[in-house]
C-alpha cells in the first residue's frame, strides 16, 4: 500500500472535526463534509453575539454584519478565481444554482429546435433542470458517452458538438466514478460551436484548486456542505455579461431598484438573483470553511486524497468479488460492488464495523445503467481520513466475503 507518510507534511486533521469519535470511519464525504470546529465556532459566534440582518439596518451592528456577509462572497470570490465578488450568487446549493441558468439563461436564450449537450454521469441535479428547460421551449438534449475508464469521452464531444448546442453542462469530478474533467479542454469545445458552459463543481471545489478563468467556463456551481461549510449555502458564478443579459430567478425584497404597482426595475447582479433575507450565517460559514482548507493548502488536500483513493483500490483488487469502478487516478472517490452482494447488505455491515459509506445509485441512474448495475457502494475521503480508515474499509468488506461466501 503507498505510505501516506512520504507525503511532505502528511495530514493529521481528525481532531478538529469534533462529530468523528475515535473509532468511526466516516469514508461518505461525496455525499457531505463533515464540519470543523472553526466552521462550527463561526456559526455559533455569528447567531450568538453578532447576529443582525444584511443591507437594510442602520444600525452599527447590521452594517458590521453587512460588511462580514459582503466579505463572504468576496472570499468566494477569490477562491475560485473570479474577477469580482459581483459575479458571485449566492444560493442553497448547486442544484438551486443549476436550476436558476436553466430557468433565467436557458429560459430566455434557448428556443425550438436547439440542443443542450450533457454526459452520462451527470448528477440528477445536472439533468432534470436541462430536461424541464428543453420541454419549456422545445429543446433536445443529447449525451456524451464515457472513456472505457469512466471519463467523460471529450474526443466524443468534439465529435458530436454542432452549432445547435447552445448549452454544455458537465461534472467537474464525477460524484460516482471521481473521474476528472479537462474542464479547459471542454469549454474549447463548447466555445468551438458558440455554445456557453457551466461545470458542477460540487466534488472538485474540496479536492483541487479551481480557477474559473483558466478553466474558461461561463458558469461554475459549487454547495458550501461539501466544502466542510454549512448546508443550505453554494454560489453561483457567471460570466459578468451573462448575469447582466439574465432576469431575476425570483420576486421580492433586497432584488429590486423601484417597485410600484405599474412597473418594477430590478437591481444589477448579484441582488438581481438574491430575493428575501438571506442565509446571512450559512455565508459566514461557508467563508471560515474556505479559510480552513486554503490553511491546508488544495494541494496538500489532493496529494492527500489521491494516496488514500491509491491504497483503497489497492486493498480492495486483492478481493477476486470485488469490482472496483473509475479511475485509478480518481479524486477521493472509490466506487465499487461486491459480486452477489446488494451496495445496501455493504453498507449495512461495514456500519456494524464502525465504518460509514454510501451505498445506492448516487443520484446518477443513467450512469448506472450503463454500468449495468442498480448500485455501487461508495467510499469517499476528507481531510480527516487516514490509513486507520481505509484498515477498517478492508476488514469491513473481508466480513461481507465472509458473511455472503
Amino acid at each position: 500500500m503507498t505510505d501516506l507518510l512520504t507525503l511532505e507534511r502528511p495530514l493529521d486533521t481528525v481532531a478538529d472535526f469534533p462529530a468523528i469519535p475515535d473509532g468511526w470511519a466516516y469514508l461518505d464525504t461525496a455525499a457531505t463534509a463533515q464540519k470543523p470546529r472553526v466552521v462550527i465556532d463561526a456559526i455559533a459566534r455569528a447567531y450568538d453575539t453578532t447576529y443582525a440582518t444584511v443591507h437594510r439596518g442602520v444600525y452599527a451592528r447590521s452594517a458590521d454584519m453587512t460588511l462580514a456577509y459582503e466579505a463572504a462572497r468576496g472570499r468566494v470570490a477569490g477562491f475560485i478565481g473570479a474577477g469580482s465578488s459581483d459575479e458571485i450568487i449566492w444560493v442553497r446549493g448547486a442544484t438551486e444554482a443549476i436550476n436558476l441558468v436553466a430557468t433565467c439563461w436557458a429560459g430566455t436564450q434557448l428556443k425550438a429546435g436547439d440542443r443542450i449537450l450533457l454526459s452520462l454521469l451527470e448528477h440528477h441535479s445536472n439533468i432534470v433542470p436541462w430536461q424541464m428547460a428543453a420541454e419549456r421551449v422545445g429543446a433536445a438534449i443529447d449525451v456524451v458517452p464515457l472513456t472505457p475508464d469512466g471519463r467523460i469521452d471529450l474526443d466524443a464531444m468534439e465529435r458530436m458538438i454542432t452549432p445547435a448546442h447552445k448549452m454544455v453542462a458537465l461534472n467537474h469530478v464525477s460524484n460516482v466514478l471521481g473521474s476528472v474533467l479537462d474542464g479547459r479542454r471542454a469549454s474549447d469545445i463548447a466555445h468551438s460551436v458558440g455554445a456557453k458552459i457551466l461545470l458542477d463543481g460540487c466534488q472538485a471545489v474540496p479536492r483541487m484548486a479551481v480557477d474559473v478563468a483558466a478553466l474558461g467556463c461561463d458558469f461554475y456551481v459549487f454547495s458550501g456542505h461539501k466544502l466542510y461549510g454549512p448546508t443550505g449555502i453554494g454560489a453561483l458564478w457567471a460570466r459578468p455579461e451573462l448575469l447582466d443579459a439574465m432576469p431575476p430567478y425570483q420576486g421580492g425584497g433586497a432584488m429590486i431598484d423601484r417597485v410600484s404597482f405599474q412597473r418594477t426595475t430590478y437591481a444589477p447582479p448579484p441582488g438581481r438573483f438574491e430575493a428575501g433575507t438571506p442565509h446571512i450565517v450559512g455565508a459566514l460559514g461557508l467563508a471560515a470553511a474556505i479559510d480552513y482548507v486554503e490553511g491546508i493548502g488544495l494541494d496538500r488536500i489532493h496529494a492527500h486524497e489521491a494516496a488514500l483513493v491509491a491504497d483503497a483500490r489497492e486493498a480492495l483488487s486483492q478481493f477476486n468479488s470485488v469490482r472496483l469502478l473509475g479511475p485509478a487516478d480518481s479524486a477521493g472517490i472509490v466506487s465499487f460492488t461486491i459480486q452477489g452482494v446488494h451496495p445496501h447488505d455493504i453498507g449495512t455491515i461495514l456500519d456494524e464495523g464502525r465504518v460509514a459509506i454510501r451505498a445506492g445509485h448516487h443520484c446518477a441512474q443513467p450512469l448506472m445503467e450503463a454500468l449495468g448495475i442498480d448500485a455501487t457502494a461508495r467510499a469517499s475521503f476528507g481531510v480527516y481520513n487516514g490509513p486507520g480508515d481505509i484498515a477498517a474499509l478492508v476488514r469491513g468488506v473481508e466480513r461481507v466475503t465472509r458473511i455472503f461466501g
